[in-house]
């Protein structure tokens, strides 16, 4: 199950995002994802809530190890340590969102200047606009 998922390499976070989100759902490994952290428990929690928690604990850790297994090394190391994957994936969301706005931004840039200059033919030119990377 986890060697279907795409490993995330910084341009493909919709489609990761979206193969862990229903990877962890399939696996029953969601809950983390789905709820909020339960309240600590007291000496008056009842059974269910003793076993919500510990049904939450255990899918957070293993949601925040599927999470990291499936990251690229050179992105995990920028990203922060976390104890909670719904945080630890809205902080991927994020950290994409700034990464997205600059890459934009920068493609922007470069097709606003880029001008024909002579040196090769149009059709050249035409291609090399096509081509251009943020």
């Amino acid at each position: 199950m986890v060697s279907s998922v795409t490993i995330f390499t910084g341009t493909n976070f919709s489609e990761w995002k979206e193969k862990v989100e229903f990877t962890l759902r399939v696996l029953d490994l969601d809950l983390a994802l789905r709820e909020e952290e339960p309240s600590q428990l007291t000496n008056d929690s009842t059974k269910e809530e003793k076993a919500f928690h510990k049904a939450w604990e255990k899918a957070n850790r293993l949601s925040i190890m599927f999470l990291r297994m499936t990251i690229a090394s050179n992105i995990k190391t920028s990203l922060p340590v976390v104890e909670k994957a719904k945080a630890y994936l809205a902080s991927i969301e994020e950290r994409i969102k700034t990464a997205y706005k600059f890459l934009t931004g920068k493609l922007m840039e470069n097709l606003t200047t880029m001008k024909y200059d002579g040196r090769r033919s149009m059709h050249e030119h035409c291609i090399g606009i096509t081509n251009l990377e943020g």
